[in-house]
């Protein structure tokens, strides 16, 4: 087993990659339902509506951009042709007619699902099996993401609320750009031959093409299925970033600085999230390594109880913020700024987690497919969000609030009683 601590250098290229795709997505989701409220008067019910759909049918798209990937296109021609797709879509978006918003929504649901697949799945292949860095190597990569995250409502966000919401858009489709620009350039010094040819032309895995799945690989894929649906109840919930939390920053929260006499942006929220990734992700990639190297790594399963208890604690001080401005009026920052943190525990137990496991469980031949497979959880999760999210102003808030901790303290039970059967149906995949 390589034990060492040091990682392949393709896995800062995708990282660079992915950063500048999610700065694209992350801006624009910044001012999406602001966008949507403040410009185009859509309801609160509807904007909702909207980014339930919308980000929904985001992660529905990842299973034909895999399949595809995986039969006919190979990875990187699929990573390509999203980024292109992508960026017209928010190039799209910075026209002002309905027509035009709506066009732009399709055009990043299809692109998307090119993209996010792929970019997923060519981390994986950098890894040997079990190799104790793979759990690392997916939270780097993840820390790409939320850079990107991070900084993109600074951008996009600004623009869009204080010059204009198509600057926004437009700033969007700029990073998206800039990363398939990147992605081109460096591919071939830093990728080697990861993701030149689909998995059923690729010599190296003919031999495993050719041959029927095998029980234990049934069992393995159906441990994906399993996490996956697991997965739900955390997205469900951490999706109210887009929502009900940008509304409670939005209505409720005391967003004055008085020495500087001004009102920070709502959308600067969302790189809070991000900032907090950015920050312990390096921390938490070490620390699975290190225990990874003494044999002391927490199961999957371990690790995704931890996350979901950790997104409960997040919004139990939502429940409580709720009640303060219910009593006092507008809350302190450090309510929202709380939330986000164990929010972003939670995400760090869980989600590259989720990825890092779908790379070890997949056979080869359906390593892109099953990877965009493992993002349906997240279909039904934003569409779930959606529409709970546009029920924020016919509830109260503090219970509005307390229905996530509830999803997820139950869910986290479940799977603790289940934790042994999955394991066992990992056949030794750590």
């Amino acid at each position: 087993m390589n034990t060492k601590l040091k990682h392949p250098k393709g896995i800062y290229l995708l990282f660079t990659v992915e950063m500048w795709e999610r700065f694209s997505y992350y801006g624009m989701r910044a001012i999406l339902v602001l966008y949507m409220i403040k410009y185009l008067m859509f309801s609160t019910e509807e904007a909702g509506s909207v980014y339930g759909w919308y980000t929904g049918l985001v992660y529905l798209g990842p299973v034909f951009g895999g399949y595809l990937a995986d039969r006919y296109l190979g990875q990187r021609f699929t990573i390509i042709l999203g980024a292109l797709i992508m960026a017209l879509g928010h190039f799209t978006l910075a026209f002002e007619q309905l027509t035009f918003f709506y066009a732009g929504l399709v055009l990043l649901i299809i692109g998307n699902g090119f993209f996010k697949p792929n970019a997923s799945a060519m981390v994986g292949q950098l890894y040997e099996t079990n190799d104790p860095r793979r759990d690392g190597g997916y939270t780097i990569f993840y820390m790409g993401v939320n850079l990107g995250a991070f900084f993109s409502p600074f951008v996009c966000g600004t623009l869009g609320e204080k010059v204009g919401w198509h600057y926004g858009f437009g700033a969007a489709g700029i990073g998206m750009v800039i990363g398939l620009l990147i992605f081109m350039i460096f591919q071939n010094k830093y990728l080697g031959d990861i993701g030149k040819k689909p998995m059923r032309k690729d010599p190296a895995h003919k031999a495993d093409n050719e041959k029927p799945l095998t029980k234990e690989e049934w069992q393995r894929i159906f441990v994906i299925f399993l996490m996956a649906f697991f997965v739900i109840f955390f997205w469900v919930s951490f999706e109210q970033a887009g929502t009900s939390l940008t509304l409670f920053a939005e209505r409720e929260t005391d967003r004055f600085i008085p020495f500087l006499n001004w009102e920070f942006p709502t959308s600067w929220f969302q790189s809070v999230n991000p900032l907090f990734i950015v920050i312990l992700a390096p921390i938490m990639s070490s620390m699975w390594i290190h225990l990874g190297n003494k044999d002391r790594d927490p199961s999957t399963p371990a690790k995704f109880i931890w996350g979901l208890m950790l997104l409960a604690f997040g919004f139990v001080l939502m429940a409580f913020a709720a009640y303060v401005y219910k009593t006092s009026g507008p809350v302190n920052v450090l309510w929202l700024l709380g939330c986000y943190f164990f929010l972003t525990l939670g995400e760090l137990c869980l989600s590259p987690i989720g990825l890092s496991l779908v790379s070890k469980l997949a056979p080869a031949k359906f390593l892109s497919l099953l990877m965009g497979t493992w993002f349906l959880s997240n279909v039904v999760a934003n569409w779930c969000s959606g529409l709970f999210g546009g029920q924020y102003d016919s509830m109260d808030h503090s219970f509005f609030f307390s229905i996530p901790v509830m999803m997820a303290v139950g869910a986290s039970i479940v799977l603790f009683i289940m934790k042994p059967f999955i394991k066992k149906m990992m056949h030794g995949v750590k």
